[in-house]
C-alpha cells in the first residue's frame, strides 16, 4: 500500500531513493556525484515536499516552491514507472494542491514536461496564453 506525506526532514534512506528519483526522471545526470546536502536544501527551501512511499522505499515525489503570499508553482513531480497508472502522481498532486489552498496560495503554476500536459489539465490547469517557458543555467 503506498503511504503519502509531506516531508521535513528526510533520512539518509529517503535522501537516496530521492536522488535516484531524479536521475530517473532525466533532471540530474548520471556522471555527477550524489549530493545529499543538495537534496536536504531543496526539501527545506520548499513550500512542501510530498513523497509516497511503500515500505520505506519512495516510489514518487512533488513538491511546490512559493513566496509563501500568493504565488506558487509545482516542480519535481514524478513517480517510479512500475507505480504508474496507479493514482500515485495524481495523489501526490491533490494533496500539494489542497495544501497550497490551505495556506491561502490561489495563483499556483507549472511547467508541464515531455507532453505531462494532459495530466495536469485533469486538475483544471491550461496552457497559458502568450506566455513561453524559458530557462538560464549557469556555469
Amino acid at each position: 500500500m503506498v503511504n503519502y506525506k509531506f516531508l521535513l526532514t528526510p533520512s539518509s534512506d529517503q535522501i537516496r531513493h530521492i536522488i535516484s528519483l531524479y536521475r530517473m526522471a532525466g533532471w540530474w545526470a548520471k556522471d555527477v556525484p550524489d549530493d545529499p546536502l543538495l537534496v536536504e536544501r531543496i526539501i527545506a527551501g520548499s513550500h512542501c515536499f510530498m513523497v509516497a512511499t511503500e515500505g520505506e522505499e519512495v516510489v514518487g515525489m512533488g513538491r511546490a516552491i512559493s513566496d509563501r503570499a500568493s504565488d506558487a508553482y509545482i516542480q519535481d513531480l514524478t513517480v517510479q514507472e512500475k507505480y504508474r497508472e496507479m493514482g500515485v502522481g495524481t495523489e501526490i498532486v491533490k494533496r500539494v494542491l489542497s495544501r497550497l489552498e490551505e495556506d491561502g496560495i490561489k495563483w499556483i503554476a507549472l511547467i508541464a514536461e515531455r507532453n505531462s500536459h494532459e495530466f495536469y489539465e485533469h486538475f483544471g490547469y491550461k496552457i497559458m496564453p502568450d506566455s513561453m517557458p524559458m530557462i538560464k543555467i549557469l556555469t
